[in-house]
């Protein structure tokens, strides 16, 4: 007998033991198909190999579709053709493009009907291009042959659109924002941006003048009271006239002060041609005037 066996007779003859105690015998695992170390994965799916095809993978019928070099349209193809092979794009030789156009466009009615119809129509054009130039050349009026090339205006066409396609790179060339580089970002602490008044600085000084305006009109006069005294004045005419025989009317006023003084001093001279102390007098109209003392007989 085995020890294993042994141990579990023994626990199943032992007073209040069971069969139930005993450790569970060692289950078999059906065999499972194990696929050989050497099969190489033909794919990853998330880092893990994958060596057999899924059999619940749906592929979609246009997920497998080949995509042939894009052109922008059918000027983009025709001038590829010719550059590529070196062509004399003044001279172009219509049977080798028209033919290599051809089976390009065979290639494209096979997948997009839609954008074949626009190069069928080039097609079309470069067939009536060929067609023409086999036609016998006519001769004018002038026997002189007619130098009309049928390719010219597709040429003009070709040259026009290779300059605009050039421009076009040298502009895709220019560094853009959000393709080539980006701005840079900082962050600044909001407490330390110095805050400026968002107002024109020419609007914000009308305003300024025009308080300034309004704080003149609103000022606060202080008015003074000053004694004047009209005998004084009356004295002091009499001794300016006393050394000089006439005195010009102006001359009378000359350092007298402000507005107040100069009034009181015209008063005094009010009174005393009043008084007929002295005279005002004038040799003709508009002529100066002069101011004198009083005649008195002896």
């Amino acid at each position: 007998m085995l020890p294993e066996e042994a141990a579990t007779e023994e626990l199943a003859t032992e007073p209040g033991g069971s069969l139930s105690d005993a450790p569970a015998a060692p289950v078999e695992l059906p065999a499972v198909l194990e696929i050989p170390p050497e099969t190489p994965a033909f794919a990853r799916l998330y880092g893990e190999p994958l060596l057999r095809m899924p059999t619940d993978l749906f592929i979609p019928p246009d997920a497998l579709e080949i995509f042939l070099d894009a052109f922008e349209g059918p000027l983009d193809l025709l001038l590829y053709l010719i550059r590529k092979q070196n062509f004399n794009i003044l001279d172009i030789p219509m049977a080798q493009v028209t033919l290599q156009y051809l089976k390009y466009v065979d290639q494209i009615r096979l997948h997009n009907l839609e954008l074949a119809a626009e190069y069928l129509l080039m097609a079309a054009m470069l067939i009536e291009i060929k067609s023409r130039m086999l036609l016998p050349q006519r001769v004018a009026d002038d026997d002189l042959l007619d130098t009309y090339d049928p390719r010219a205006d597709l040429v003009r066409r070709l040259l026009d659109y290779e300059q605009i396609k050039l421009a076009a790179y040298e502009i895709n060339a220019i560094p853009q924002l959000g393709r080539d580089f980006t701005r840079p970002s900082l962050f600044v602490e909001q407490s330390n941006i110095p805050t400026w008044p968002d107002v024109d600085p020419l609007d914000l000084q009308r305003a300024w003048l025009d308080v300034l305006k309004r704080a003149k009109l609103t000022q606060h006069h202080r008015i003074s009271r000053q004694e004047l005294s009209v005998r004084e004045h009356m004295t002091s005419i009499l001794r300016q006239l006393q050394s000089a025989r006439f005195v010009e009317f102006a001359d009378l006023f000359q350092g007298q002060g402000g507005v107040p003084i100069v009034v009181v001093h015209f008063v005094a001279m009010l009174e005393l041609a009043k008084e007929t102390l002295i005279e005002i007098t004038q040799a003709e109209p508009f002529a100066p005037i002069y101011v004198r003392l009083a005649y008195s007989p002896a």
